[in-house]
């Protein structure tokens, strides 16, 4: 949009230029000194003012022209803004929706999905993109001059703008047009415009999360025992996801790289049926906190001995207890 606006008026600035240039050369060689005084009513004496000939017709119309020129142009341009500010009912298809925070001189995006990423921005080909800036710390101003996108980034407050980018493999610089501070000049980072299946399948593989249990010793959990249960909660929305030991693979890991639809922080709950050793104290049950707004990798090292080491303990105080007897 703001393309075609600076183009219409570099035409119409060039043609209203070429006119009055034209029309001023003409006038000049016209009435120019020839050496030889004309016997001509018409022509200005020393001293006279001008009454504009003939009722002042061509100033009239050059008015008149000049005022058509300029309402046209901002009536259309007052239209095209409007259209940039909610074009959302001319939108073939749904935008992507990223936010966008500028702090500590950088650059943080998040996508609908939870996904989040730093001075990178993805973003598909030929597919509206709709952005919400703010700022975490101080006054920035969020830019990509290649595709005519400005927005503030002021702390409390959210500014919207959207654009389109029409070749995929493009790189695009992002820039702060705001002067925040001794960090400015190296706050930019870059907007990589993919093809529209493609973005679509990196932004599925950012939610991609491996929780690991292996034993001391390194070795897979899964190989000693299967007896457990794994429930993630998202902190959020409450979305509970539940597996159990025959969820992992040989090598102990549970990888979730489709089951997850939303990013975030997860509570992640691992429940044994034994007593088992974790951080030097023994538990039958793990509880953490994990944030999955990228490919995550959690690992627990856990100690299986605990629950065998109970037994016999309790056998050698029954035993103990029966010898006293």
């Amino acid at each position: 949009m703001f393309e075609s606006i600076f183009l219409v008026f570099l035409g119409l600035g060039t043609l209203v230029g070429v006119v009055v240039v034209a029309y001023t050369l003409y006038n000049a060689y016209k009435y120019r000194d020839a050496g030889e005084p004309k016997d001509d009513e018409s022509l200005p004496t020393l001293g006279e003012l001008p009454t504009g000939g003939k009722g002042g017709k061509k100033l009239f119309l050059s008015f008149g022209i000049s005022a058509v020129i300029v309402i046209s142009l901002v009536v259309w341009t007052y239209g095209m803004l409007l259209y940039v500010e909610d074009p959302e009912d001319e939108f073939d298809e749904e935008p992507v929706e990223i936010e966008v925070v500028g702090d500590g001189f950088a650059w943080h995006f998040e996508y609908e999905n939870g996904v989040q990423a730093t001075n990178t921005m993805n973003v598909p080909a030929d597919q509206p993109v709709a952005i919400e800036v703010t700022s975490g710390d101080v006054w920035h101003s969020f830019g990509i001059s290649d595709l005519r996108v400005k927005a503030d980034a002021i702390p409390g407050e959210y500014d919207e703008t959207w654009f389109m980018a029409e070749e995929a493999g493009e790189e695009h610089r992002i820039e702060c047009f705001e002067l925040c501070g001794d960090g400015h000049s190296a706050m930019d980072g870059t907007a990589e415009v993919m093809e529209q299946d493609q973005f679509h399948d990196w932004l599925d593989s950012q939610l991609a999360l491996d929780v690991t249990l292996e034993t001391e010793d390194e070795e897979a959990v899964t190989n000693v025992t299967d007896e457990f249960d794994v429930e993630l909660v998202h902190v959020e929305d409450g979305t509970e996801y539940t597996f159990d030991g025959a969820d992992f693979d040989e090598e102990g890991t549970l990888a979730l790289d489709e089951e997850l639809e939303q990013g975030g922080e997860f509570e992640l709950t691992i429940t044994f049926e034994d007593t088992v050793t974790y951080e030097d104290e023994e538990t039958d049950t793990i509880e953490d906190t994990i944030s999955v707004t990228g490919p995550s990798s959690e690992t627990y090292t856990i100690d299986l001995d605990a629950a065998d080491d109970n037994d016999e303990n309790d056998d050698a105080e029954t035993d103990e207890g029966g010898d006293d007897e």
